[in-house]
């Protein structure tokens, strides 16, 4: 094979040649300072990862660098789950190749799992790896920079049925910690690519998640946000009848950590047991992001979700009914194939009805291999914007009204950090996962829970004031 030829590797997650070789001793330049940096697209999972690879990078020798920065190593974690996820991470692996033309740019995560012979088609591209294997990065990005040669190495996920340990020892933000505990999913929803990117459902041993969350708390962390991605099935493929409820009661036990929040959930999983096991937990935030899609059930059929409206409406009553300030955020898709002007009204009727704290409205988009992507009755793209922004506009409603309604309020906060371009002005977030900025409170009280009075409300944010 010539010098300038690109050889592409095909392998199988988890070889032992491979464990081997990602021990190697990793050379280091003569100037003995690198540099990384990191572009992460989509979900929290994909967040998460992205700091165990940075933390990887770091224990060989590596600074982590700001993405705009020129950096001897780019990493773009990926997202699918539209085509403009696709587009966006095409443009970031471009923007990074113009910043450094000698750097190794690495494509990992969800996009270059479902299509890596694409994704290495991409100008400047040198690793490519798919959502598994993401602990080697630094072996794979070395070997392309010694070998001078390309690395394709994404596997069958679809077979892989075990959790990929990927941790994080050292956190760079000390307030919350993301703690991912599944990965995976078996639903298939009709619109859905991610199955067919992050294999089944397979969940995080519950030792190691509770030891995990005591080295978070002897570390100062107040809050955690258990990750999947499909958190409900967190230990259907587990012995011993691990739930995630069985885990959050665990959870509950451990001193330190003050505040727990889940990953997007679905209705089902508020089934009457469980809101009378979660009711009366201390840590659970009272914040959940319940997974709609559509209010009509025609729709909701047709994209393979496995609840109806009414089961939905009933899920978000008995949470407000039993937990206090219960803040409910969600997901809709606008334009799925099929969905007429009728049905559209009646997502739009039933979210009027609910008035949810915040809506993600989503236009759809087609991806390949999913069985929405070969429905007849494909919506307009023209009619797809107007129904999204009908929906923003109920959303900013609703999400508006929630804010006033806390004016007057002594609500917690845990302080994050100071408002970029306000002086002396600190945010954090209620239990209720509402950004809260706190004029005239001092810097050291970042990563503390502080009680204020909200006195006035501002969309997206309220404003309080330290007691």
């Amino acid at each position: 094979m010539g010098e300038n030829q690109t050889k592409k590797i095909k392998i199988s997650n988890g070889t032992t040649e491979l464990k081997k070789m990602a021990n190697r001793e990793i050379k280091k330049t003569s100037d003995g300072k690198r540099f990384v940096a990191f572009a992460t697209l989509g979900c929290r999972v994909n967040h998460y990862e992205t700091e165990a690879m940075a933390e990887k990078f770091i224990q060989e020798g590596y600074e982590v660098t700001d993405f705009e920065n020129f950096a001897d190593v780019y990493v773009i974690n990926t997202c699918s789950v539209t085509n403009m996820s696709d587009k966006k991470s095409r443009q970031i692996i471009s923007r990074a190749r113009r910043r450094n033309q000698e750097a190794i740019i690495a494509a990992v995560g969800c996009y270059s799992q479902v299509a890596p012979e694409e994704v290495a088609k991409i100008e400047g591209v040198d690793v490519v790896l798919g959502t598994r294997n993401k602990g080697d990065i630094v072996y794979y990005i070395n070997k392309a920079k010694d070998e001078q040669k390309s690395q394709l190495m994404v596997g069958e996920v679809l077979k892989n049925k075990q959790f990929e340990e990927l941790n994080i020892e050292e956190y760079q933000d000390k307030t919350r910690a993301f703690l991912k505990i599944q990965d995976g999913c078996n639903r298939f929803c009709a619109y859905c690519v991610i199955p067919y990117t992050r294999g089944a459902t397979c969940s995080k041993d519950p030792e190691k998640v509770l030891n995990e969350i005591k080295n978070l708390s002897q570390h100062g962390f107040k809050e955690i946000i258990l990750s999947g991605i499909h958190t409900a099935s967190y230990g259907v493929d587990l012995d011993g009848n691990i739930t995630l409820i069985t885990l959050l009661e665990e959870i509950e036990k451990l001193e330190g950590i003050e505040r727990v929040r889940i990953g997007s959930i679905e209705p089902s999983f508020f089934t009457d047991e469980v809101i009378g096991k979660i009711k009366d937990m201390k840590k659970l935030c009272p914040q959940f992001h319940l997974s709609l899609q559509s209010g009509c059930d025609a729709t909701l059929k047709r994209m393979n979700r496995r609840y109806t409206a009414k089961e939905y409406e009933d899920a978000v009553n008995k949470i407000r009914e039993n937990l206090k300030d219960a803040s409910i955020t969600t997901d809709v898709i606008v334009g799925f194939p099929g969905e007429t002007d009728e049905e559209f009204n009646e997502t739009y009727e039933f979210l009027k009805r609910l008035k949810l704290t915040k809506t993600h409205i989503f236009k759809f988009s087609p991806r390949k291999g999913t069985k929405a992507a070969d429905m007849t009755n494909q919506i307009d793209g023209t009619v797809k914007d107007k129904r999204s922004k009908t929906l923003i506009e109920l959303n900013d409603k609703n999400e508006g009204d929630f804010s006033k309604s806390l004016i007057g309020r002594e609500l917690d906060v845990l302080l994050e950090q100071e408002v970029t371009n306000k002086k002396d002005v600190f945010e954090g977030y209620t239990r209720n996962y509402v950004k809260v900025e706190i004029p005239n409170v001092d810097a050291n009280m970042i990563g503390k829970i502080i009680t204020c009075k909200i006195e006035e409300a501002n969309g997206e944010y309220v404003v309080g004031k330290l007691i």
